[in-house]
């Protein structure tokens, strides 16, 4: 198999900044990989997602990915499973929070102290889920993280103003190739490529065949389109490897 990236798991929180749920669902996220898990998450960005991220929609198909949405439309949670399958967890902050008396979360941009408080506990709830996820003992009994987050100090000046950036990048290897007169993006195929060269599989018909079974481990091939595939991954297999032959 490819040498892909070490495991970790994905934060895709929602972008409705309609609702300060939805702000809460982005100062927890960042919280998660700034300072809670920063080694074991990397973020997926929602807008880039929808238009057609290819990194981002690979790491939700490889990895597990946790949904963070403010409130039950599920924006989050709907997109990833719509474009690169159900997430492995889920959290709505509405339903998180319900039962707490935090009072009315207010705020866009910057959240009130009620608003600072339902991004711990998101944010506790997140980390937690990524423990399981990687199969982790929990850190903390839940209980100690709700009392934790009641009792959150007033933050700093400089922390109100944290907003939640975009950190795309999956690390998952794609290439575009041309198959039947369209481009499709086959995951992993870098790697697969760079897999095949290195044990000295030369250009052939006894090469393609084995990377046709390889790639199909990573992606769809659709009914009666493998001699397509097969015709395109010889292609674009005899140019990779023609390249790492010449002499630098």
């Amino acid at each position: 198999m490819p040498d892909l990236p070490k495991k970790k798991v994905g934060i895709i929180a929602c972008s409705g900044e309609e609702l300060p749920e939805g702000t809460v669902t982005r100062v927890a996220a960042l919280k998660v990989l700034e300072q809670l898990r920063p080694a074991d998450t990397v973020t997926i960005c929602l807008p880039l997602f929808l238009a057609g991220g290819e990194g981002d929609r690979a790491f939700a198909r490889f990895y597990p990915t946790i949904a963070v949405d403010g409130c039950d439309k599920r924006c989050a949670a709907r997109a990833t499973e719509m474009y690169s399958g159900k997430p492995a967890a889920s959290v709505v902050v509405s339903d998180l929070l319900t039962g707490d008396k935090l009072g009315p979360i207010e705020g866009s941009r910057t959240l009130n102290e009620a608003g600072r408080k339902a991004a711990e506990i998101t944010a506790q709830r997140v980390a937690g889920l990524v423990d399981e996820l990687l199969g982790r003992p929990a850190v903390r009994p839940a209980e100690a993280v709700v009392v934790e987050a009641a009792q959150v100090s007033e933050p700093e000046e400089e922390e109100e103003a944290v907003v939640a950036t975009c950190e795309c990048g999956s690390g998952i290897p794609v290439q575009k190739v041309a198959v039947n007169r369209r481009v499709v993006t086959l995951i992993a195929l870098p790697a697969i490529f760079e897999q095949f060269h290195q044990a000295g599989k030369a250009p052939g018909d006894g090469t393609v065949h084995e990377l046709l079974k390889v790639v199909k481990i990573y992606n769809p091939i659709p009914d009666g389109e493998e001699e397509a595939y097969r015709e395109a991954l010889s292609r674009e297999y005899a140019t990779f490897y023609e390249k790492q032959e010449v002499p630098a």
